[in-house]
């Protein structure tokens, strides 16, 4: 089984709870102004990677029209538990069929990560490239250097532990590019492994450029209780995320 389906159909039950502490209300009141300034128009959003659906509601309220697709089947019952009006479909980011136009199309919480083979990334960013409005944006996160140390090398992480589960990393150290693998284990979760590939940002515009991407924007994101940043420039070392703001290269889908 591919190892990001294994990991999330372990990780549906728990997942909103583990993930309690991100609040997608200040994510986005930092990053939509952000897309507003590079051309963004409201319309409808496809979410790659959607999960529980925990972005659909601020999105939704928006005003959006919303279409969601996951590869984990667990993950999505999750989401049309809680968003019967939501259409959704099972799909890999690597082999994503067209869904339609989007004037917005994403793949948010390091999504992208999880595409651990040569060739993924850029798979995944024509995909979404297809799905794409004329003048639609597309925009996706990739885990920082800094949180790769931070979430991946050998400990358990206190922010993420509770009396139901613990997250261990398991890599001695980080370096850019490399793939990494943490563990979540306790009572309220089946033990499974999660393995990411850090993206060095020369990484990505490859993968942009072979996609048919423009770059308008790399933002550092910096996530405190309170307080979501975003920043330009980035920095690897200092931020969480390094989040891609993009276009069609033709103007077009």
């Amino acid at each position: 089984m591919d190892p990001a389906l294994s990991a999330y159909e372990a990780f549906a039950s728990i997942y909103d709870e583990f993930t309690d502490r991100n609040d997608y209300e200040e994510w986005f009141d930092a990053l939509l102004p952000e897309l507003d300034r590079r051309g963004l128009r409201k319309g409808r959003l496809l979410d790659v990677g959607c999960g529980t659906g925990r972005a659909f509601e601020p999105m939704l309220q928006r005003g959006w029209q919303v279409v969601g697709c996951d590869l984990s089947p667990a993950m999505l019952g999750q989401a049309q538990a809680k968003f019967a009006e939501v259409r959704l479909e099972v799909a890999d980011a690597r082999e994503l069929p067209v869904f339609g136009e989007f004037d917005l199309v994403w793949a948010l919480n390091e999504v992208l990560s999880y595409l651990l083979e040569d060739g993924d990334l850029e798979r995944a960013l024509a995909g979404m490239r297809a799905n794409l409005a004329p003048d639609g944006r597309v925009v996706f996160d990739a885990g920082s250097q800094g949180l790769f140390q931070s979430t991946y090398t050998a400990r358990t992480h206190p922010s993420t532990t509770s009396e139901r589960w613990s997250w261990t990393g398991l890599a001695d150290r980080v370096e850019p590019g490399g793939t990494y693998e943490g563990r979540i284990s306790g009572p309220g979760v089946a033990t499974h492994l999660h393995r990411q590939r850090h993206y060095t940002m020369e990484q990505v515009q490859g993968a942009m450029d072979g996609a048919g991407l423009t770059l308008l924007a790399a933002l550092g994101q910096r996530d405190r209780p309170g307080a979501i940043a975003l920043f330009d420039p980035p920095d690897e070392a200092r931020h969480d995320r390094i989040v891609y703001i993009a276009e069609s290269g033709t103007g077009s889908s």
